[in-house]
C-alpha cells in the first residue's frame, strides 16, 4: 500500500515536472511539503500533548522548510533520472518492438523469398522437364520430317513424271530423277543454273514465253512439248503453275510433265484411222452409188414400159430397195461427219412457207406411191423469212416422212407446221403423224439410239440400218432444236421437232449496173481465168489477166486505171496473201479494192487476217454472188423493176448426173455466158486435162509431192469451173493428202481420176445437150 502511495506521489511530482518544469514543480512541492508539515505537526502535538503550541509547530515547519529543498532537489533529480530512464526504457522498448517487428517482417519476407525460391525452383524443374520434353519431341519431329523428306524424295524420284522447281529469278532449285534423265544432266549440273544454261537454243523462246505467261496471269497452264530423249522424239504434257507465298507474292515456278508419247502416237493413229475411214466411206459411197443410180434409173425406165402385174411388183420392190439403200448411204455419210464432229450447219435466209411447200411436194409423191393419204396442216404466220439450214432441215423431215410412209400400211400421214411465239422468241414446230404400226412404249426411249431398230408386231427388228433417227436427232440438236416421239402400238406414231426461229428480212438480190470496170484477174489456171474473164466481159468489164503473183505485182505497178483486183489465193510462185500484203505495203494502193478468189472462203479469211481486203468469193465464181459483191463495193444496184426473163422448163436429171456434176454452177454459167461460151470452156478443159494427168504422173514417178499437190490444185479449180463436181472433190483429196501418202496410193488416185473424168465428161455432154434443147 505504501508502495502504491509512493508511486502515486511520484507520478504526481513527475507530472508537475513535466507540465511546469523543475522550478515551478519545486516551488509547488516545497509549498506542499510546508503545508503538510504544518498540518502533521498540529495533528501530532494535538494528539500527543492535547494542545498545539506555536513554537512546536514552527519548529517542525522550520525544520521542514530547511530540509525539504534538499530532499525535493534530490527527488526532482531522481525523478528526472527516473523519467529519463523511463523514456530510455520506453524508447528501448519501442526500438525493441520495432526491431522485433522488423525482425518479424524480415523473417516473413525471408520465408516468402524462400517459398518463392522454392516455387521458382519447382518451376525451373518443370521448365527444364518441359524443355527436355520439347527437345525430345523436336528431335522426334526432325527425325519424322527427315524420314518424310526421304520418303517424299523417293516418291518424287521414282515417279514416271518429271518435276522441277525454279525460283523467281528463273534459276533451277530442284528436280527429280526423271527430269535429269530427260535433260541428260544431273541435279548438280541443273541446280543453280538458268534456263539459257540448261535448254537448247531452239527451246528457250518457247520455255520463256510460257514462263512469262504464268508470271503475268498467276494462273497455271498446260502445254504439250516435244523434246528429244535418247535420240527419240518424245511428247510431254507439261503443267506449269506459280508458287505463291502467304503474302500472295510470286516466289517461283513449279512444273510437272507426263510422258504422253504413246497417247500422241495413239491420237495420230486415230486421226489417220479417221481419215482412212472417211476416205473409205466416201469411196464406198461413190462406188456403190454409181451402180445403184443405174439400178434406180433402169428400174424407173422399166416401170414406164408395159409390164405384167407381177413384173411391176418386182420392179417396185427393186426400186424401193434401191432408194432405201441410197438413203442408208446418206445416213452413213452423215454418221461419219457426226462421229468426226464435222456436221456443219449453214444457215441462210429462206421463206418458211415456200420451204414447207417443197417438202409437201416430196411427201405427197412418196405417200401417193404407196396409196396413202397425205395431209398438211398449217397454223400461225409462216410466210416469213428466217435463218435456217434448208438442206439439213429437209433431210430431217425426209427421214421422218420416209419412216412414216414405210411403217404405215393404211390410212395416211399428216404434216403439221406451227409458228409459236414463246417467251424466249418465235419457234417453229413441225410434227409428222402417221397411222402406222406404232412403237411399243418400252422401246420409245431407245428409238433415237444409234443402230437401234424397234421390233415390229411379229417380234422381228424393223427394216433399215438403225441410224436414220440417230442422225436426225443429231441434226436437230445441231440446229439447237429438240425432237421427241409419242406413239401407241397399233395406232400410229407422232414425231415432234421444235426449232428456234431467228427472223430476218428477205435476201436482197443485188446486181451491179454501173460503169464498166477495169479489173485485174490473178489466176494460175487458164480455164478458170477464161471462164472468169468471160463472166466479167459479158457484164461489160475490161479484164487483164496475170498468171503468177510476180506478174500481178508488176501489173499493179504499171496499170494506173485499175478498179478492182480479183486475187487467187494459191499461186505457183507466191501465195495470194503475200501478194495482198505487198500491195497494201504501198500506201498509193490503199483505196484499190482486193477480193480473194478461193475454194474455201473461211480459210482464206483466216489467212488474210490483218490485211485490208474487201471480201472473198468462192470458186467457181457464182454470178449472183459476183454481182452482189460488185454492188456492195461500188454502191450501185440494178433497177428492181427489170422485166423477169421467162422461166424455162425444169431439167430432168438423173441421180448419176446430180452426183457427178455441180448442176447449179453449170446452169448459172450457161445463163450468164451462154451455151456456146460454156462449150468452149468445156473444150478447153478437155485439151488441158491430158496435160494435167501427165504432169501428175511424172511428179508421182519422180516422187515430187510439191508438184503433185500443185497440179492437183490446178486440176481441182479447172474441174470446178466447168461443174465436174466429182472430179473436183477427188482432186481436192489428191491436193490435201498427196504429201502424206505413198507413191502407190497417188498412182491409184490418178487411175481413179481418169475414170472420174471420163464419167464426168460423159454426164457433162449429156447435160449440155439438155441445156441446148431447153434453151
Amino acid at each position: 500500500m505504501l508502495d502504491s502511495s509512493f508511486g502515486t506521489w511520484a507520478r504526481i511530482l513527475s507530472n508537475l515536472i513535466k507540465n511546469y518544469g523543475d522550478r515551478w514543480a519545486g516551488v509547488v512541492a516545497y509549498a506542499f511539503v510546508l503545508v503538510v508539515s504544518l498540518v502533521l505537526a498540529c495533528m501530532f502535538y494535538y494528539v500527543a500533548l492535547g494542545e498545539v503550541t506555536l513554537v512546536n509547530v514552527l519548529s517542525v515547519v522550520i525544520f521542514a522548510a530547511l530540509t525539504s529543498p534538499l530532499l525535493l532537489s534530490v527527488a526532482i533529480y531522481a525523478m528526472r533520472q527516473l523519467d529519463a530512464s523511463k523514456e530510455y526504457l520506453e524508447s528501448a522498448t519501442q526500438q525493441e518492438k520495432l526491431l522485433n517487428q522488423t525482425l518479424k517482417d524480415n523473417i516473413n519476407r525471408l520465408n516468402n523469398e524462400i517459398d518463392e525460391r522454392k516455387m521458382a525452383l519447382h518451376a525451373k524443374h518443370r521448365a527444364i522437364a518441359e524443355l527436355r520434353k520439347e527437345i525430345a519431341e523436336r528431335r522426334k519431329t526432325q527425325q519424322e520430317l527427315a524420314q518424310q523428306s526421304m520418303l517424299l524424295r523417293s516418291i518424287v524420284d521414282s515417279s514416271p513424271d518429271l518435276f522441277y522447281y525454279r525460283d523467281e529469278r528463273g534459276v533451277f532449285a530442284g528436280c527429280n530423277k526423271k527430269f535429269e534423265q530427260v535433260i541428260g544432266k544431273t541435279s548438280e549440273q541443273l541446280i543453280g543454273h538458268t534456263v539459257q544454261e540448261v535448254f537448247g537454243e531452239q527451246d528457250i523462246p518457247r520455255v520463256l514465253q510460257t514462263d512469262e505467261q504464268v508470271i503475268e496471269t498467276q494462273q497455271s497452264i498446260n502445254v504439250d512439248v516435244e523434246y528429244p530423249v535418247a535420240n527419240e522424239n518424245c511428247w510431254f504434257e507439261m503443267r506449269k503453275l506459280p508458287f505463291i507465298n502467304d503474302d500472295g507474292e510470286y516466289i517461283g515456278l513449279l512444273a510437272f510433265g507426263r510422258d504422253i508419247t504413246s497417247r500422241k502416237e495413239a491420237e495420230q493413229a486415230l486421226e489417220t484411222a479417221y481419215k482412212d475411214k472417211g476416205k473409205f466411206i466416201a469411196t464406198l459411197s461413190h462406188e456403190l452409188r454409181t451402180p445403184l443410180n443405174g439400178i434406180v434409173g433402169l428400174t424407173r425406165m422399166l416401170l414406164d414400159t408395159e409390164l405384167t402385174k407381177q413384173q411391176k411388183s418386182w420392179c417396185n420392190t427393186v426400186f424401193s430397195s434401191a432408194e432405201t439403200l441410197g438413203n442408208i448411204f446418206n445416213d452413213i455419210i452423215d454418221l461419219d461427219k457426226i462421229d468426226r464432229e464435222q456436221l456443219d450447219i449453214a444457215t441462210d435466209s429462206i421463206n418458211v412457207s415456200d420451204f414447207i411447200n417443197d417438202v409437201v411436194n416430196f411427201a405427197g409423191l412418196i405417200a401417193e406411191q404407196k396409196g396413202l393419204e397425205f395431209n398438211i396442216k398449217r397454223s400461225g404466220m409462216l410466210d416469213i423469212y428466217a435463218l435456217l439450214d434448208p438442206t439439213r432441215l429437209r433431210q430431217v423431215l425426209w427421214n421422218l416422212i420416209n419412216n412414216a410412209v414405210k411403217f404405215t400400211h393404211r390410212g395416211g400421214v399428216t404434216l403439221e407446221c406451227r409458228r409459236e411465239n414463246r417467251s424466249d422468241g418465235p419457234w417453229l414446230s413441225i410434227s409428222v403423224i402417221d397411222t402406222g404400226v406404232g412403237i411399243p412404249s418400252d422401246q420409245q426411249d431407245r428409238i433415237f439410239d444409234m443402230y437401234y431398230k424397234a421390233p415390229d408386231a411379229s417380234g422381228n427388228n424393223a427394216i433399215g440400218s438403225g441410224i436414220g433417227l440417230a442422225v436426225t436427232k443429231a441434226l436437230v440438236h445441231a440446229m439447237k432444236g429438240t425432237i421427241h416421239v409419242s406413239s401407241m402400238q397399233g395406232e400410229g406414231s407422232r414425231f415432234d421437232v421444235e426449232l428456234p426461229l431467228e427472223l430476218c428480212t428477205a435476201p436482197n438480190e443485188q446486181s451491179y449496173a454501173g460503169r464498166s470496170l477495169y479489173i485485174l484477174l490473178v489466176e494460175d489456171v487458164p480455164l478458170n481465168a477464161e471462164i472468169a474473164t468471160n463472166l466479167l466481159e459479158q457484164r461489160g468489164h475490161e479484164v487483164v489477166w496475170a498468171e503468177t503473183g510476180e506478174d500481178a505485182l508488176s501489173m499493179v505497178e504499171t496499170e494506173d486505171e485499175l478498179d478492182l483486183i480479183l486475187l487467187d489465193m494459191q499461186l505457183p510462185d507466191i501465195n495470194g496473201d503475200e501478194v495482198a500484203r505487198q500491195i497494201r505495203a504501198d500506201s498509193h494502193f490503199d483505196e484499190l479494192p482486193i477480193v480473194a478468189l478461193t475454194a474455201n472462203v473461211r480459210s482464206a479469211e483466216q489467212e488474210l487476217q490483218g490485211i485490208d481486203i474487201q471480201g472473198a468469193l468462192a470458186k467457181p465464181i457464182n454470178t449472183t454472188k459476183l454481182d452482189k459483191m460488185l454492188a456492195e463495193l461500188f454502191g450501185i444496184e440494178a433497177s428492181k423493176d427489170k422485166q423477169a426473163s421467162p422461166q424455162s422448163e425444169p431439167l430432168q436429171l438423173s441421180e448419176q448426173e446430180q452426183a457427178l456434176l455441180d448442176v447449179e454452177t453449170i446452169t448459172d454459167f450457161v445463163s450468164s455466158m451462154g451455151i456456146e461460151a460454156f462449150k468452149r470452156s468445156c473444150d478447153l478443159f478437155t485439151r488441158l486435162n491430158p496435160t494435167y494427168c501427165s504432169e501428175l504422173d511424172e511428179a508421182n514417178q519422180s516422187d515430187d509431192t510439191e508438184t503433185y499437190v500443185s497440179v492437183a490444185h490446178k486440176l481441182k479449180g479447172a474441174a470446178g469451173s466447168v461443174g465436174l463436181q466429182n472430179v473436183q472433190l477427188h482432186a481436192k483429196t489428191m491436193e490435201l493428202e498427196g504429201a502424206q501418202v505413198e507413191t502407190g496410193q497417188r498412182a491409184d488416185w490418178l487411175d481413179e481420176l481418169e475414170e472420174k473424168i471420163r464419167e464426168g465428161q460423159a454426164a457433162l455432154h449429156s447435160l449440155i445437150a439438155k441445156l441446148a434443147e431447153n434453151s
